[in-house]
């Protein structure tokens, strides 16, 4: 016979059981998915006219979504707060938010978010433009820490705010604050270590292993670089000025090779990475991600080339030679990214269109007009269903999963 707080162990398990959000193979958990490369190894439906399942509304904002254990976790701004959002991923509904105070920042541009949440176990992890980072409860919504690490450390803040999501290594949590990162305690939010007061860049460092040792880059107002992930030492740095210090897509690491990109005419490279400086394997405006980047399939990227202003389009570019071989204008400024054989593209003005992956070109099989307005939020394919969103905080829900 079991003692009575033994029966009240076994009754709070099962109570956490069935509130901890569980990741499964097809969650989305973070920016970029679980192994931070844009691609969902789900099967999707080849022809036809994807449908709406349902639809809801955010607030302004570019933030992306992540999905795990049924729930989707995103960003909007309304009436002077930013707010982070909870759904219910089969029907919309608000499972929790949370609220806080923040300036629109429609610099240019409509504003509002940008980040992602980041859901690692039973926590989420968000930062806004203006540098307040919370953690939250998973299941509900509890604030369990936040700090501000940009008033605690005096960092500088980049002129469209603090563009990339939080990245979660171990005990640590790493964000793009700056010149080079800022290292944040996962459990109590304190500083483990910053970097030099200078301006951040706006990409989501990107981990990797670098002899042995957990490594992440980012890209800075002024180069892409690398940073040991335990103590902040800067491995190796690449000279990279684009106008504004928009360095906003997140690189692509391949072994010892690193692609990095940026928009305004800027372009691409190439980096053969090791001890001491890079070296340039080839460079060239081929590609030019003004603000999501890329992804590689097989030896091939394929991402959306040119600004906004610029007539821009999805490309494939071979990653050996940086060698073009094909462009689909059709997609303007949109977004791209990959389930399993198939590339996912949202338009800047809201089509969907999901094709076989190919570097001799791209003729989608299945298209529908899911949104209007401006979007430039990449979409997330999760669970059968594809979670997209508009500049002005319109989001749906379609059905994209394999017939």
């Amino acid at each position: 016979m079991k003692t009575p707080m033994k029966n009240k162990s076994f009754l709070l398990f099962c109570s956490l059981c069935l509130t901890v959000p569980t990741l499964h193979a097809a969650d989305w958990p973070h920016w970029r998915g679980q192994n931070y490369d844009g691609i969902s190894t789900e099967r999707l439906v080849e022809s036809g006219s994807p449908s709406i399942v349902w639809k809801a509304q955010l607030g302004i904002g570019f933030s992306s979504f992540s999905v795990v254990g049924g729930r989707v976790y995103t960003m909007g701004h309304a009436d002077g707060k930013d707010t982070v959002w909870c759904l219910d991923a089969k029907s919309g509904k608000v499972v929790w938010s949370h609220s806080y105070d923040a300036d629109l920042g429609d610099k240019y541009y409509e504003g509002g978010t940008s980040c992602t949440p980041t859901v690692d176990g039973s926590q989420v992890f968000v930062l806004s433009r203006w540098g307040d980072v919370f953690c939250l409860d998973a299941a509900s919504g509890k604030v369990v820490w936040s700090k501000n690490p940009r008033q605690d450390e005096d960092l500088r803040i980049p002129d469209w705010g603090y563009g990339g999501s939080p990245l979660v290594s171990g005990n640590t949590i790493l964000l793009n604050m700056g010149e080079s990162g800022i290292a944040l305690d996962k459990a109590t939010g304190n500083t483990l270590w910053k970097s030099p007061n200078k301006d951040a860049g706006y990409s989501t460092p990107v981990p990797y292993v670098a002899g042995g040792k957990k490594a992440a880059v980012f890209g800075s107002g002024r180069a892409y670089l690398a940073v040991d992930i335990a103590t902040g030492k800067v491995l190796w740095s690449h000279d990279w000025r684009t106008s504004y210090g928009v360095n906003a897509a997140d690189a692509i690491v391949k072994g010892s090779e690193v692609f990095i990109s940026s928009g305004y005419e800027k372009g691409a490279a190439l980096l053969k990475v090791g001890e001491g400086a890079p070296a340039v394997v080839w460079q060239s405006k081929v590609m030019r991600n003004q603000m999501s980047p890329s992804v590689l399939v097989d030896g091939f990227l394929y991402g959306i080339d040119g600004n906004e202003s610029k007539k821009p389009a999805l490309k494939c570019v071979e990653w050996a030679s940086g060698t073009e071989k094909w462009a689909y204008p059709e997609a303007g400024c949109g977004s791209v990214m990959v389930a399993g054989d198939q590339l996912v593209v949202l338009s800047d003005a809201g089509e969907l269109a999901i094709g076989k992956i190919s570097p001799t070109g791209f003729k989608p099989g299945a298209k529908a007009q899911v949104l209007s307005g401006r979007c430039w939020t990449v979409p997330v394919v999760a669970n059968g269903h594809l979670y997209a969103r508009n500049a002005e905080g319109a989001m749906v829900c379609v059905n994209v999963a394999a017939k």
